[in-house]
């Protein structure tokens, strides 16, 4: 591939500010962080907390912090961020950064939305069973959705396009009772603003198919795939020994403990499909300040193995088209997910500079 042809996408979550649900449902003032500071590492080498270096504990309501992540970010090589956006049935939640952003017009920085249709639960302290929020579909919300999008968010000079189209993202399609008839919808509603639509669905979760078969233009890997079956012959031990010795509560048994080298091998084997997809990588992953039990840990992530899952992946990548030329990176700042380029205690700005490394080789 030759330079100029790569743009990197960065998932962000605008999780941190209180807003009232977060009040009632985990306590007043509860944000992200507080979940990120009351980590402990569970095992030996287990990287826990993950304390945020340069940015600090910040409060996305502040324009000063949304500006700070946009200028590092840009200053790194990312192109822009895919903000998940939350909406139930005309309710949106975490949406006061976000409300801001669009309002003020500042950062000066290209984004997209990734609708995060799942339910919202207890999930993120391990009750999942716990619904707080129920997802509903309908044809009438189909409609005032993609209403609300066009008119508030696509419009956005800033809004990123593909071929003029607005670039806009599902999490999960098997959730919707008929995605087909709702992309269709949302495709027809958005001519009255003459508007194409260009439709993206984060593969994973079960569901690789490609995207026409949806209804959706392109297909987008998610990371970590949470359904891949890899457990190296080291962990594998480390479960037959602690299970000898009786520790019933030992992490190797309520977690999934996976060595990210491993991990990433795994994943660069797997042969591109033939349909349109937009590859993607993590730096880390680790949700333990979340989960109690049940929690997914890539363990053992080192800059320097990032930038060689990074740079793999651009070399597999054939770009559609020159618009169609994006990677995605998880996550910018999925903090209680152990998951962020943002710069952190341990490793400072090592993964921001190893991805800026990789892209000025490999794309811009």
């Amino acid at each position: 591939m030759n330079k100029l042809s790569i743009r990197a996408i960065a998932i962000h979550l605008p999780q941190f500010h209180p807003f009232p649900e977060n009040d009632e449902w985990w306590g007043k003032g509860f944000t992200e962080w507080t979940n990120v500071s009351k980590a402990r590492p569970l095992f030996e080498g287990h990287y826990q907390p993950h304390m945020p270096a340069d940015l600090g504990f910040y409060d996305l309501r502040l324009e000063a912090s949304r500006i700070a992540q946009a200028e590092l970010a840009k200053a790194y090589g990312i192109y822009g961020f895919c903000y998940y956006h939350y909406w139930f049935n005309n309710k949106r939640l975490m949406k006061e950064p976000l409300d801001a952003m669009l309002e003020s017009g500042k950062p000066d920085f290209p984004f997209i939305y990734c609708w995060a249709n799942e339910n919202w639960s207890r999930r993120w302290d391990g009750r999942e069973e716990e619904l707080l929020i129920k997802q509903e579909y309908s044809a009438e919300d189909d409609i005032a959705h993609i209403h609300y999008l066009c008119k508030k968010v696509f419009s956005d000079p800033r809004y990123i396009r593909v071929n003029g189209k607005p670039f806009f993202a599902i999490y999960r399609p098997s959730l919707f009772p008929d995605i087909k008839g709702t992309i269709q919808t949302w495709r027809r509603e958005a001519l009255t603003y003459n508007m194409e639509l260009y439709l993206g669905y984060m593969q994973g979760f079960k569901i690789k198919t490609a995207p026409e078969e949806l209804g959706f233009d392109v297909a987008i890997d998610f990371q970590p795939d949470f359904y891949t079956t890899i457990k190296s012959e080291k962990e594998s031990l480390k479960d037959l020994s602690l299970d000898k010795l009786g520790l019933k509560k030992s992490p190797f048994k309520h977690n999934r403990i996976l060595n990210y080298a491993s991990y990433v091998e795994s994943q660069e084997k797997i042969n591109t499909p033939a349909y349109k997809l937009f590859p993607s990588v993590t730096p880390m992953w680790d949700n333990t300040p979340r989960r109690k039990s049940g929690a997914f840990i890539l363990n053992g992530s080192t800059p320097e193995l990032y930038e060689n899952w990074l740079t793999e992946t651009i070399k597999k990548f054939k770009a559609p088209s020159p618009e169609e030329n994006f990677i995605f990176i998880n996550a910018w700042n999925e903090w209680a997910e152990g998951n962020h380029l943002e710069p952190c205690v341990k490793w400072g700005k090592a993964y921001l500079e190893a991805t800026k490394r990789v892209i000025e080789k490999n794309g811009s």
